[in-house]
Parts: structure tokens; sequence; C-alpha cells
């Protein structure tokens, strides 16, 4: 990866999840606006999605939750069908490449962990407030679902709100920096993270924390870890929170996740 380094707004949050996942909210956190600390979270939850159509193939069974801590690589049936990609793309406005991921990720973990209940709508939402869907600071989301320019996080130094957590021994290949850590891909997963979670979301037979396609299924896993089950209120707010342990980071999750069932819901 190139030794690139991104423009951070002061709107930011740059706040780290206890070593293991950096979430820097590159693009959403100005679009809604939340307060210092969000309001008791506890009895909400994003409304009910509209479930992607699964596009016909073979039959789909569960493969249980020891595998959520394995590299999991999820098969061609596991696809959402282009004609539900296409009309909910138009009616919430992400992009079609970006939608098919997020829904290729929540299908997947209906296999994989059929007890979380992951929405499309939250793992959309991460993406959306992460880095606006592979699209921050310019880069656009290619259709191999990997931005046309590698998308990095601020240097976890300890500066500006983040932890000081220090570079990998081979992480200057994953951000240019070896000296201290930095998130990596439009889902915003430190190095240390992907490791234990990386996944192979499009079947490629690549890991890559930089393809949305396998980031967003390692970030559903990531949220559906420890049995969560994401449609209930509990549930849903201890997945975000993993993610960013920040109130109003999950407030803002889950007004974008709302919207987006609100949309598709037209």
């Amino acid at each position: 990866m190139s030794s690139r380094r991104a423009r951070w707004g002061a709107a930011a949050l740059g706040v780290v999840a206890a070593a293991l996942l950096v979430t820097t909210s590159l693009a959403a956190v100005q679009q809604v606006r939340v307060a210092a600390r969000a309001p008791d979270l506890v009895g909400t939850a994003p409304a009910a999605p509209t479930e992607p159509a699964r596009q016909p193939g073979g039959p789909v069974e569960p493969v249980g939750p020891a595998e959520l801590a394995q590299h999991a690589v999820v098969a061609p049936v596991d696809r959402a069908a282009a004609t539900w990609v296409s009309q909910v793309s138009a009616l919430t406005g992400l992009g079609p490449v970006a939608l098919q991921a997020y829904a290729d990720a929540t299908l997947g973990m209906a296999r994989l962990d059929p007890g979380c209940r992951l929405g499309w709508t939250t793992v959309a939402a991460i993406g959306t407030v992460e880095s606006g869907n592979g699209t921050h600071g310019g880069a656009r989301l290619l259709a191999d679902a990997r931005p046309s320019v590698p998308i990095v996080g601020p240097a976890l130094d300890g500066t500006a709100g983040t932890a000081a957590i220090p570079a990998g021994p081979d992480e200057a290949g994953w951000h240019g920096d070896a000296v201290w850590s930095h998130a990596v891909g439009p889902m915003q997963f430190l190095p240390s993270t992907w490791r234990r979670w990386a996944s192979d979301g499009d079947g490629d037979g690549v890991q890559d924390p930089n393809d949305l396609d396998d980031a967003a299924l390692a970030a559903g896993r990531y949220l559906c870890a420890g049995g969560r089950d994401l449609a209930t209120p509990e549930g849903w707010q201890a997945a975000v929170l993993s993610y960013n342990h920040d109130d109003a980071y999950v407030a803002l999750v889950l007004a974008t996740a709302n919207g987006f069932a609100a949309a598709a819901a037209r």
C-alpha cells in the first residue's frame, strides 16, 4: 500500500475501540448531527429493512459459530439478486457496487450465523460512516469493490483523541507507517484486527481489507461475534459499540441505518 495520507476533517471522531477496531467516521459524520453524548439507546434498533433477495442457487446451510473465528469464504450462492440491488440502490442512493457488498455480507452471515440476524442496513450504515462507502478523500469505488485510491486512517499516535497503537513489524506495507498503526480500507480495520477476521466475501481467493466485498463480510462476522442477536436492541447496540465504543457513533449509525430502511421501504 502506498504511503498516501488522507486529509481528515475536524469533525471526524477518530475513536479507537480498545485495541480492536478504529473507526474514523471518514465521510458521513457531518451528514447527521448528534449530541456529543447520545441519549440512552437501549430500546432502539434500526427499523426492519427490506431483506435482500437471494440469487437462485443451491441450498444454504448454517455452518455454525465456530467458523466465525476462522477465515470464511462465502460461495457465490450468497450473492444478492441483481434486480434487488438495482431497485434498492435507486431508492437509497447507495451505489450498486457497495450495496451488493453489504447485501452479500448479510446473506453470508445468514449462512454462517443465522441467529445473529444481521441486517444489511447496519453494515451499509457503518460503511457509510467509515468511508462514505469507499469514496472518502475523492476515491471512487471501482467495479471490483476496491477504492480507486487507498483509504488510510490517521496515525494512531495518541493525539487528536486517538489511542497510541504502535505499528506491528509488518504494518508498513499496509499503510506506509512503520511507527504507528492506521486503520485501512472502506470499513477501517486495524491490521491486527483484520488478521483475526479476514474474510473472502467474493470468493476470489484473496482476503483484502481494501476490497469492500471482503471487508463487509469481515465486519459482519465481527459484529456477530459472541452470539449476539442484532435483531434485539441490546444485541444491536452492543455490536455497534464493539466497533466503536462511542455513544455518538452508535447514534449516527442508527440514524443512517434507519434512513436506508425507510428509503428502501418506499
